[in-house]
């Protein structure tokens, strides 16, 4: 079978590979069809390191993905304990928690310290052609859900995890610092959430023109304008209820402290490339901002397959550049550069 393998830093090499063994108890052999880059994945691609996890050798990336089920192991329940079937398409929550320890037991999957993660070094991604996985990490994609949408159910978990941290009620004002696939997505959720207005910071045009396509009220090119100040003037000084970072938490996480207002929220979901957290440490206790850091998600794909199917969350909006599974190199690089229009770029790894 064809595998990309990330070998180092901006590295990707293609190579025939054996395929996976039957699965065992509890497991699936996957035909993996459609592949997300996620900006963790660019992390991993540009620097070999995201955290504190370096990638010491050869790996394959890719924790956003669906594809068919081609093989079954013994007692084959999905995340629904629902018995899985061949030729079922099936998305994959990435993270396999060992369902046994006191978080999994307090229902913390996500805070596993025993989790393995298909795509983060030394596990193993989607970049392949055939794979086994965990049985309990599928859900069946319904009919009304396109193949290339399949892999942003997980990118929709992320955003659902993150608006559920920020605890928001109708009518508060929300500002989204990043307008990524996963800023986009929270924006697009606060607007169905009743938030009112949601402000959309970035450097890129056409991001916020999506932005503003999804409902928000306002967006702020922070290259044209001092994304703080404009807020400002936006609330009357008041600030917001809920600012969310979502970008690549360096200075944007400084401005989404200043845009919150007193006794606000302010929920983490970037990951900052020098594994750095900075921010003055006077504007946040002083406003007594509750701070939440988002890992991951939880208990999320049920729901987002249930607003995709709704089309409440238009997934298949956001794809705006596809590639071969031949081309990954090529793929990761445009998204590095961040060509005009990039917004989702897919991987088409099987038919």
């Amino acid at each position: 079978m064809q595998v990309a393998r990330l070998h180092g830093p901006t590295d990707i090499r293609l190579a025939d590979e054996p395929s996976p063994p039957s699965p065992a108890q509890g497991e699936v052999l996957l035909h993996v069809g459609t592949v997300g880059l996620c900006g963790s994945d660019l992390h991993l691609y540009e620097t070999g390191r995201l955290g504190y996890t370096n990638a010491n050798s050869p790996f394959v990336l890719g924790h956003e993905f669906m594809g068919v089920v081609d093989a079954l192991g013994d007692d084959a329940l999905d995340g629904l304990h629902e018995p899985l079937q061949v030729g079922q398409r099936v998305a994959v929550d990435p993270a396999v928690p060992c369902w046994r320890c006191e978080l999994c037991e307090q229902g913390h999957p996500n805070l596993c310290p025993n989790h393995i993660f298909y795509g983060l070094y030394p596990e193993d991604g989607a970049l392949r052609e055939h794979m086994i996985v965990s049985a309990r990490n599928c859900f069946p994609i319904p009919d009304g859900i396109s193949n290339e949408s399949g892999p942003l159910l997980e990118t929709l978990g992320v955003a659902i995890h993150a608006l559920d941290l920020a605890n928001l009620r109708i009518g508060h004002t929300v500002a989204v610092l990043g307008a990524g696939p996963v800023g986009l997505l929270i924006a697009r959720l606060a607007v169905l959430a009743g938030a009112d207005p949601v402000i959309v910071s970035d450097k890129f045009d056409w991001r916020l023109q999506k932005a503003r396509d999804w409902g928000a009220a306002h967006t702020l090119n922070v290259d044209k304008v001092n994304p703080v100040a404009a807020l400002a003037e936006l609330t009357r000084g008041r600030g917001v209820d809920v600012a969310i970072e979502a970008a690549w938490a360096d200075h944007s996480l400084q401005q989404a402290t200043e845009m919150a207002r007193n006794g606000g929220r302010l929920v983490l979901v970037g990951i900052p490339p020098d594994d750095k957290l900075r921010i003055k440490h006077s504007a946040a206790r002083r406003k007594g901002l509750t701070i939440m850091m988002s890992r991951r998600m939880k208990h999320t794909y049920p729901r987002a397959i249930q607003l995709a199917a709704s089309d409440k969350v238009a997934l298949d909006e956001l794809v705006s550049h596809r590639f071969p599974l031949a081309q990954a190199a090529s793929a990761y690089a445009s998204n590095a550069a961040y060509e005009p229009g990039i917004n989702k770029v897919i991987l088409q790894v099987g038919s």
